[in-house]
């Protein structure tokens, strides 16, 4: 069955930015970690936070000398300055658009003016609100309670964030009918905007539309009331067991989006669940050629293939050796190093990909076998090549599996942060890089009779850098799992906008070797085609940036095409080049 994913499905800015905030002070350890209610409307996210040892509050009594989150919703001002008092650190992670209309409230009650918030009385962004108005404040819901206001000779007017947009315009209507004077503020989050947009235009294209989140966030449930008043069948479900797959039996397309409280990999979880569920017009051909895309992706053949590709394209460019032993050494490693670390490091795994980890628990035996026998087939290929570089493949070997392994005491762990490589700020995608780096173009070199040094370089600068770019991009998909899991890759360290902009500047450095690399000697003219995937990663990003389209295993053959593609054009232009 085919599913059609929201673009806005997900954290909004603020949530994540709240999370963001808690996950780093979770992950710092220290002081007692305590959220002043609920950070999000979602169990398992609290759940999630709980184990981590992030309490919830909503007395202060227990906070003292602790560390306490205001949560995105925000806190009225008295509460603020209680827990000051009480000797706690705060964090502050209200949302900025919300801290917009707390604003708002605060400057015009104090020149007198009477507020009107419309939303939810009882939801804590509203409760948090009317604690910011110096005069008088009323709380209304749609426009028939209008009418039970008093009459003010001046007032102005604000939503919750998360109002439906529909009601809030019906409501300023009315407000405007009946008090010429007020002033009305469009406080409507944009992003509750966008999401709510986006449900109504699911009408004609799906079928039926699943929200997923809790069942007690507001502006989930607000989402499945959109798609209602939109006509169209709707289930809000919280996990893929409230799911009813029989209801689903005989659509073909199926709308998915979530409330803005609702993380990745809840999302993932329901898409999976829907697709395996056979569509209307689905053909077992296209079926079971979905499975089996699926199986080489999450296997990892598909990135081996990549590592096999990109090998010969390196020789090719080189213009040097043309042993496929190589090539075929890149493929084995590959598969070897990416199986095996899966179950050495399966903390992030759940998060950031359920069907992964669902896959790597379902084959597990039959992996670890793959992993193995591809380490021994390594070896079998280098003693064949040389014992140069049979020790440098064990070696490399070794390298790899201790990446994700403690190498230090467990008594030690606790008072050094960084017991593993992986626990290096950012070693993820340099590590990445300089494996494909060292497997692609320091074997060869180390059995080659003539060196030329220059294109060598040249070589592995490409090699380097097109490498780094390809883990940096898995680097930003998996960002919400590796923060929850503490792992501190590229854009946890610096942040996503900032990863963004160094892959750009990075891509754009590779399309300046490969083009200046012909007329500087340094490599072949080949070195023109490779343009093309540069190009192909620079897309995914803007793919990325733009939400064309989302992280999940289609994204992911997409990237890892674009090194696929090396060797399809490597080949071409050794049947053009190299007469037989």
């Amino acid at each position: 069955m085919r599913v059609k994913l929201a673009k806005t499905a997900g954290f909004c800015m603020g949530v994540r930015r709240a999370m963001e905030k808690v996950l780093s002070e979770a992950n710092k350890g220290g002081d007692p970690l305590y959220t002043f209610g609920p950070l999000i409307h979602n169990k398992q996210v609290l759940d999630l936070l709980e184990s981590k040892g992030v309490g919830s509050i909503h007395k202060l009594d227990r906070a003292r000398d602790g560390r306490v989150v205001i949560r995105a919703h925000g806190i009225p001002p008295a509460q603020r300055q209680a827990i000051r008092k009480s000797g706690a650190k705060v964090i502050d992670a209200t949302c900025p658009r919300v801290a917009r209309v707390q604003a708002i409230i605060r400057y015009y009650s104090s020149k007198g003016y009477c507020a009107v918030i419309v939303g939810d009385r009882d939801h804590a962004e509203v409760e948090g609100l009317m604690g910011y108005a110096r005069g008088e404040v009323y709380v209304i819901q749609g426009p028939e309670d209008v009418s039970s206001l008093p009459e003010f000779p001046r007032a102005f007017a604000v939503a919750q964030t998360t109002q439906n947009e529909r009601n809030y315009t019906e409501v300023a209507k009315r407000l405007r009918a009946r008090f010429p004077h007020i002033l009305i503020f469009d406080t409507v989050c944009e992003t509750t905007h966008q999401r709510q947009q986006e449900v109504r235009s699911f009408a004609g294209q799906v079928d039926a539309v699943v929200v997923v989140g809790g069942y007690h966030s507001a502006n989930t449930q607000r989402l499945a009331e959109v798609s209602r008043e939109a006509g169209l069948p709707t289930f809000h479900v919280e996990t893929g067991k409230d799911l009813n797959k029989e209801r689903l039996q005989g659509m073909e397309v199926i709308g998915v989006t979530a409330g803005a409280s609702t993380p990745n990999w809840m999302i993932k979880e329901i898409v999976r669940e829907i697709e395996s569920v056979r569509g209307r017009r689905e053909s077992s051909l296209i079926r079971r050629l979905k499975e089996v895309y699926k199986f080489v992706v999450l296997s990892n053949l598909l990135v081996a293939s990549c590592a096999f590709s990109f090998s010969y394209a390196s020789l090719v460019l080189c213009d040097t050796v043309r042993d496929m032993r190589f090539p075929c050494l890149a493929f084995l490693y590959i598969l070897a190093m990416y199986t095996l670390n899966r179950f050495l490091d399966r903390g992030a795994s759940a998060y950031n990909d359920p069907e992964r980890a669902a896959f790597l628990r379902r084959h597990r035996p039959l992996l670890v076998m793959v992993g193995v026998g591809c380490i021994c087939g390594a070896m079998i290929v280098s003693y064949h090549i040389g014992p140069t570089t049979l020790l440098s493949m064990a070696g490399l070997s070794s390298l790899g599996i201790v990446y994700s392994v403690p190498l230090l005491p467990k008594r030690m762990r606790e008072k050094w942060r960084y017991s593993k490589i992986k626990d290096v700020p950012g070693s993820r995608s340099i590590s990445e890089a300089l494996a494909w780096g060292a497997i692609i173009t320091v074997l060869p070199l180390l059995e080659g009779d003539r060196i030329l040094w220059p294109v060598w370089v040249a070589c592995v600068s490409v090699v380097l850098l097109m490498a780094f770019c390809r883990s940096a991009i898995f680097d930003i998909f998996q960002a919400q799992g590796d923060l929850i899991v503490g792992t501190e890759t590229l854009p946890i360290t610096i942040g996503e906008n900032r990863t963004l902009g160094l892959l750009k500047g990075v891509l754009t450095a590779v399309g300046v070797v490969l083009f200046v690399g012909p007329f500087l000697g340094l490599a072949s003219g080949f070195a023109y085609l490779l343009l093309l995937p540069v190009f192909g990663f620079s897309l995914c990003l803007v793919a990325y940036e733009r939400r064309w389209l989302l992280p999940g295993t289609a994204f992911e053959g997409l990237v890892e095409g674009n090194l696929f593609v090396t060797g399809v054009l490597a080949y071409l232009w050794q049947r053009i080049s190299w007469p037989p």
